[in-house]
């Protein structure tokens, strides 16, 4: 097997892709601690969103040396998972400090104007013809602090491939589909099928009460608060990333249900046909990844001493729906595996392509 995975490209050579960015941005961060300009955590970042950051008291002298010496560390340790195809046995150690990192890089460095700029995109888009919202979308939703949010969630990606690779390595799983001999995917698939059910009910929660709030129902919030939502318009953007949310609700039944490898009836001129496995993947994990950063945004302005708070607000459950949406995506990834090519493990699945 160890001859086959040399060949995946993306394996061979993510660790390369790591480390560059922990020298580059580990460079930035001494950079801004000597002093140089455009530092976009806490006194660098827009005032008005520093409470929701976990770096929003951040100093550019105080983070900017701490920046430097975890890109050093990430550099070095970019070089030992790139060993780790020639030497199995680090593989798992060396993947698991590297997850460490990635997760850092996608879901405690962005925080939740991520979700904020996906969410309010189609109502810009729809709403361009009309001129409303009366707001220039790219100032608004992507300075530079979000930019470098951006910027720190595609090193978080190269870092999740490099610690991905040495991780199969280290278990001697294939570089191609991840299975290891003798092993089975039964377990995640069980525990994806359940994590899909609370990925469907958590955002219905939320589209209850932002609808609530648009029909002037103070549902969870006091009516004066409700009032003004009405006066200002915001209400009506509540309204329309709550329908976006009751509609990901819906996508997330096809990681579990029939449709969600067939395109069912209701499809027009794709009824019928396999649907491309990567489609749904790639989508449910993006919006994995959205709701993690949002989700640690919650974790840390939620007042979790109240019960009588946080049981009802839909913010404090996201971290919920982000873990539930992450486990059943890699069910559906595990359950939908098609028969390797390089491995020669698996069979193939309708829909799997």
């Amino acid at each position: 097997m160890n001859e086959r995975v040399e060949h995946v490209w993306w394996a061979r050579w993510a660790w390369l892709g790591a480390g560059l960015f922990a020298l580059v941005y580990g460079a930035l961060g001494w950079y801004w601690g000597k002093g140089g300009a455009g530092f976009p955590f806490g006194e660098g970042d827009v005032p008005d969103a520093r409470a929701e950051s976990w770096f929003g008291t951040a100093t550019a002298q105080g983070l900017g040396p701490v920046i430097a010496m975890v890109g050093l560390a990430g550099l070095l340790l970019a070089g030992v998972l790139g060993l780790a195809g020639r030497r199995p046995a680090i593989g798992r150690w060396a993947g698991v400090c590297g997850w460490v990192i990635a997760f850092a890089l996608l879901a405690v460095v962005p925080d939740a104007r991520i979700m904020t700029a996906v969410g309010y995109a189609p109502i810009f888009l729809l709403g361009a013809p009309f001129g409303w919202p009366d707001a220039n979308y790219f100032e608004l939703a992507f300075p530079w602090p979000v930019v470098n949010m951006l910027i720190c969630l595609a090193g978080g990606f190269l870092w999740a491939a490099a610690s991905l690779a040495a991780w199969r390595h280290g278990g001697g799983a294939c570089q191609s589909c991840g299975r290891e001999p003798g092993r089975r995917g039964g377990t995640l698939d069980t525990v994806g099928r359940w994590a899909a059910w609370v990925a469907v009910v958590v955002p219905l929660f939320y589209a209850v009460v932002r609808w609530a709030w648009a029909l002037g129902i103070p549902l969870l919030m006091s009516a004066e608060k409700v009032a003004e939502l009405h006066a200002t318009g915001l209400v009506w953007a509540g309204a329309g990333l709550a329908t976006f949310a009751a509609a990901g609700s819906l996508l997330t039944l096809g990681l579990v249900r029939p449709w969600g490898l067939i395109w069912p009836r209701w499809v027009p001129g794709l009824a019928g046909r396999p649907v491309p496995r990567r489609f749904p993947l790639t989508f449910a994990g993006l919006v994995t990844v959205v709701l993690s950063s949002a989700g640690m945004t919650a974790v840390r302005v939620t007042d979790w001493t109240d019960p009588a708070a946080w049981l009802v607000s839909p913010m404090a459950y996201w971290p919920l729906w982000a873990a539930a949406l992450g486990a059943a995506t890699l069910g559906y990834a595990v359950r939908t595996r098609p028969a390797c090519a390089r491995c020669g493990q698996g069979k193939l699945v309708i829909g799997a392509s």
